[in-house]
């Protein structure tokens, strides 16, 4: 299996760090995806035969990296499916955007999904709601480092939401202003729920610190 970091197992839960440039699930590229890979290491590491139960219960943009948790029975998939439903899974990001925004603040819109795979904002769309608070402003490059809550999962939510308002992320080619190869600056550094089955609180953690332009910025000081 390539590298993957993983953060946390047991016989119902497995929980790791979706690298960047990844697919959480195959398309029609047919380039590696996580879910895919995750399963031949159950396979290879428990000798099982056959196809192997691996249960998508959310996901990331290829270009965001970040914690992932997947269900390893059909149970834990259902239960976890219910919390996000509900609003009791907890998915916090690291994002850093342009120009100087608000100290805290809370984004309600509708989103629609576009054939062509971009997002908009429009009346036709699904409510999406956020919540974030600002870490730092960076008066020298006009940045904002944010902490953003994400209440609501819609297609690009969190770069839509921020760009329509004339924030858009660094590094976001699809609805930014940059034009360079680093990768969006977005980051799911934090994931909170309560475990299916041995009903325990569950909370993983990774600061953003290693690639693209979070290497100018000292997340975990901010935090």
């Amino acid at each position: 299996m390539t590298n993957i970091n993983i953060l946390y197992e047991d016989n119902h839960l497995l929980v790791v760090e979706k690298p960047i440039n990844m697919l959480s699930q195959a398309d029609s590229t047919k380039d590696p995806d996580l879910l895919s890979l995750l399963k031949d290491y159950i396979k290879e590491k428990y000798h099982k035969p056959g196809n192997v139960y691996l249960g998508l219960v959310h996901r990331l943009d290829r270009m965001v990296g970040g914690v992932m948790v997947f269900a390893k029975t059909s149970k834990a998939a259902a239960r976890l499916s219910k919390m996000i439903k509900e609003g009791d899974f907890n998915k916090t990001y690291i994002a850093i955007c342009h120009g100087k925004i608000d100290k805290e603040g809370k984004f309600t819109d509708k989103i629609e999904k576009l054939d062509n795979g971009n997002s908009i904002v429009s009346e036709k769309g699904k409510e999406a709601t956020l919540t974030y608070e600002l870490l730092e402003y960076d008066k020298k490059t006009d940045t904002s480092v944010v902490k953003i809550k994400l209440l609501t999962g819609r297609h690009h939510q969190i770069r839509v939401q921020f760009s329509s308002r004339g924030f858009p992320l660094l590094g976001d080619h699809r609805y930014g202003v940059d034009n360079d190869n680093l990768p969006v600056a977005l980051y799911a550094y934090k994931l909170e729920f309560v475990h299916p089955v041995k009903q325990v609180p569950m909370k993983f953690e990774i600061i953003p610190k290693n690639y693209g332009y979070f290497k100018n910025y000292n997340v975990k000081k901010m935090l």
